[in-house]
């Protein structure tokens, strides 16, 4: 008894100073949410892209200071919390409806955009690494894939500066498509189902899939956040290919598991889906998780806008910003073509 009292007063200290550490943060994107929430009310528009520039406004704050930590929390974990709340809002028989259009555009645009990039990156003289970590990074699922790929490629002195590159470049391309996008969509005449699975199969991360959906309807964001589940789970076996192909079968781990499984959140998302579509669940119950969604993804979009930094990209060379700029256009075209040509 004795050295479980001091073991658990540890514990109590230890969640006492994490949230101490975190709450400011936090607590300042929660009070420009409200602030986003309330001029979208008031004068129109849409809260998630007043989340968004207002989050910009502040970036000197994610820097440096008491309030990094809880931007950091807010952009990533709440994020995270958000999308698997989402899941209440789906049923598999509203994903039936799509059809097989979705899985086809990811088991295609994956692999395409990846080898698209090797063959680009070589006619511009970058080194396969960097072309390999560039197209994945655009093919599934910006960052977290540059991340989880580079881990399992060859290092050597330019592996740091390489990843760094990519994660800047994606990560400014997936803000600038989140806004451009929904424009492109619109003036295709694509249909909710449609603009959906085209901002979920071409846009970088999941946080700005998210946001450019919800932008436009909810309609569209529950369609756009599973298309982009979609592709988030062929990161695994694009990694796993890779690690093979590369000979790096060690960085699967020692004890032989994987040490790249199904992100959580996305395996909480398919548990609340299949739940909400084979159990009846009170709507109060939906309505309350999808609410709470709504403002997880708007305090995560004001966390998420107070990390841009576009100076940082001006620090990069040229060549590896062109290539990245060069897949994202091809994955774009690519599926642009295959929605108006399956009409």
């Amino acid at each position: 008894m004795s050295t479980s009292q001091p073991r658990a007063f540890m514990d109590k200290n230890a969640v006492k100073e994490w949230f101490s550490i975190i709450m400011p943060g936090l607590l300042l994107c929660f009070v420009v949410g409200m602030a986003a929430k309330f001029v979208s009310e008031h004068y129109g528009g849409p809260t998630i892209l007043y989340a968004l520039l207002m989050g910009m406004s502040l970036n000197y704050l994610s820097e440096e200071g008491r309030c990094a930590p809880g931007i950091q929390f807010a952009a990533k974990s709440v994020l995270r919390f958000g999308i698997a709340l989402l899941g209440a809002r789906i049923t598999f028989e509203q994903l039936m409806g799509l059809g097989i259009t979705p899985i086809a555009i990811v088991l295609v645009g994956v692999p395409a955009t990846i080898f698209f990039g090797v063959l680009c990156g070589r006619w511009m003289g970058l080194s396969k690494n960097q072309s390999i970590l560039s197209g994945a990074s655009v093919g599934i699922c910006g960052a977290s894939a540059a991340l989880a790929v580079s881990a399992v490629l060859p290092q050597n002195k330019e592996s740091e500066k390489n990843l760094i590159f990519t994660v800047i470049g994606v990560t400014a391309l997936s803000t600038v498509a989140m806004i451009a996008y929904p424009l492109i969509v619109t003036g295709l005449n694509l249909n909710a189902d449609e603009s959906g699975i085209f901002l979920g199969a071409t846009i970088h991360d999941v946080a700005q899939v998210v946001g450019a959906g919800y932008m436009m309807s909810d309609e569209i964001g529950d369609v756009a956040t599973f298309t982009k589940l979609l592709r988030v789970a062929a990161l695994v076996p694009v990694v796993v290919v890779i690690s093979i192909l590369v000979a790096r079968r060690t960085d699967m781990g020692t004890d032989g598991k994987s040490k790249l499984p199904l992100p959580g959140f996305l395996v909480a998302f398919v548990i609340i889906v299949t739940i909400n579509s084979t159990v009846p669940v009170p709507e109060v119950v939906t309505s309350g998780m999808s609410e709470m969604s709504r403002w997880c993804l708007i305090i995560a979009m004001v966390g998420l806008g107070m990390k841009a930094s576009f100076k940082e990209l001006a620090t990069m060379g040229g060549k590896p910003i062109a290539l990245l700029v060069a897949e994202t256009v091809f994955l774009a075209a690519l599926v642009a073509l295959w929605l108006i040509c399956a009409r």
